[in-house]
């Protein structure tokens, strides 16, 4: 068995020093600007331990009590941190520290004499840049640049033989290589808080890309689900507001297919035979509802509903609703993979005005009511098997283009005597004959 390659020592401190005093609950940008300010912290005081090393082996002799006092005050601030989790005064005393310090060594000297120390003092507003952002890092900006001005100014009139011999205390030697040692670290210190930064906004970007894609992808799942549950037009409305939703319609078509003996088939069956058996039937009715342009508008047990008219898709609506009817018909005839216990459908159609809309808030559905539809389901359940049953004015819109049988009249409860037609198929085509 492989074992797992171990993290280099420098690799793993710097890890642990940036996520020091990272919280569970912070923001990205937070945690961002913690993990900055404490790697930062952990430069500035190793490059402090080290110029102090460098100053002794080439020679100078001078007190390390200064950098050792800002070493520890730096070193402090940031363990007091760790224990209190004030990260908003750590965030501005830190800074501070970073400001103020560099000018403290410089004023032991002068500019040349300090090698251009001061410049570590411009991590403060480099800093505050990427933890405070750019409207508050101006302040920092602004203060650097006085102090600079001023230490400048105070060299420059402020000079005397006193501070010049101090300077040629330090070897000129020195001096250039702590001025390139100085200048090198500041940029170096820098550029690798702004790649960081820079890199980790990255990926939270890419990580937001991500998300936003499966917010997306789950946003299209919901459109697909709603629009199975209800017409394109009325899920529109129904995300648009919350009105109620109700429409009245002048004239519509409404079509029953009702499954013959259906109950009786399904007694001598397990509850997913019965099941895998529906399924098959009307998943085939969705694929004929969606190749004729109509709206399927719910199931009712072993019975299934389409309308024709409440959109402006399909224009000649009713001789759609006519065809569909004559191809599930044909369909459960002829197609045993669909229809293995060869069962039979009667079918009711049904023309005129209806109302149409929303049922309630939670599992809701869109229905149809009226008379049409009163008319429409009727008629269906009075059919015989294989039979297609038409009311009036569906036969008078299709008769032209339409075979019909001799007009029969039925007794429907609550309406009485009513003709209808019993569809038989397109004129010329090939018959397949009802019973």
């Amino acid at each position: 068995m492989t074992a797992p390659k171990s993290t280099p020592p420098l690799t793993s401190f710097l890890d642990r020093l940036q996520h020091a005093g990272i919280e569970p609950g912070d923001s990205d940008d937070r945690r961002l600007s913690k993990s900055l300010l404490m790697l930062a912290t952990g430069l500035i005081s190793v490059a402090i331990i080290l110029w102090v090393l460098l100053y002794s082996f080439l020679g100078p002799s001078f007190s390390s009590t200064l950098p050792f006092t800002f070493q520890i005050l730096l070193a402090g601030n940031m363990l007091f941190y760790i224990k209190s989790r004030n990260y908003d005064f750590f965030r501005v005393s830190q800074l501070g520290l970073f400001l103020f310090l560099p000018f403290i060594a410089q004023w032991n000297g002068n500019i040349i004499s300090t090698s251009g120390v001061l410049l570590w003092a411009l991590l403060a507003p480099v800093g505050a840049i990427l933890c405070v952002g750019v409207r508050k890092s101006i302040g920092w900006f602004i203060a650097w640049v006085v102090l600079t001005a001023l230490s400048g100014a105070t060299d420059y009139y402020l000079a005397d033989v006193a501070s010049m011999a101090r300077l040629s205390a330090v070897p000129t030697q020195t001096t250039l290589v702590f001025f390139a040692l100085n200048f090198i670290s500041v940029s170096t210190i820098i550029y690798t808080l702004l790649a960081l930064s820079i890199a980790e906004r990255r990926k939270a970007q890419s990580s937001l890309k991500k998300a936003h894609a499966q917010i997306l992808l789950e946003q299209e799942r919901s459109e697909k689900l709603l629009l199975n549950i209800l017409p394109g037009p009325i899920a529109d409305r129904l995300k648009a507001s919350d009105k109620t939703i109700a429409d009245g319609f002048a004239d519509v078509t409404v079509m029953f297919a009702d499954i013959v003996n259906f109950t009786q088939v399904a007694a001598n069956m397990s509850p997913s035979q019965v099941f895998a058996m529906l399924n098959r039937i009307f998943s085939a009715f969705d694929g004929l509802a969606e190749q004729y342009g109509l709206e399927k508008i719910k199931t009712i047990g072993d019975a299934y509903m389409i309308a024709g008219g409440l959109n402006d898709d399909v224009p000649d609506y009713t001789a759609a609703v006519a065809d569909i009817a004559l191809a599930m018909r044909n369909l459960l005839r002829r197609d045993f993979s669909i229809n293995a216990s060869q069962l039979e459908v009667r079918i009711g159609i049904g023309t005129g005005p209806i109302v149409a809309g929303v049922l309630g808030k939670k599992k809701f559905i869109y229905d149809l009511w009226g008379d049409t539809v009163n008319i429409a389901s009727r008629i269906t359940s009075e059919g015989v098997p294989g039979m297609i049953q038409c009311d009036v004015r569906t036969y008078h819109r299709l008769v032209s283009r339409f075979d019909f049988h001799e007009p029969q009249t039925l007794y429907l409860k609550g309406k009485g005597d009513m003709t209808v037609y019993r569809l038989i198929g397109r004129k010329g085509a090939a018959i397949d004959g009802d019973s």
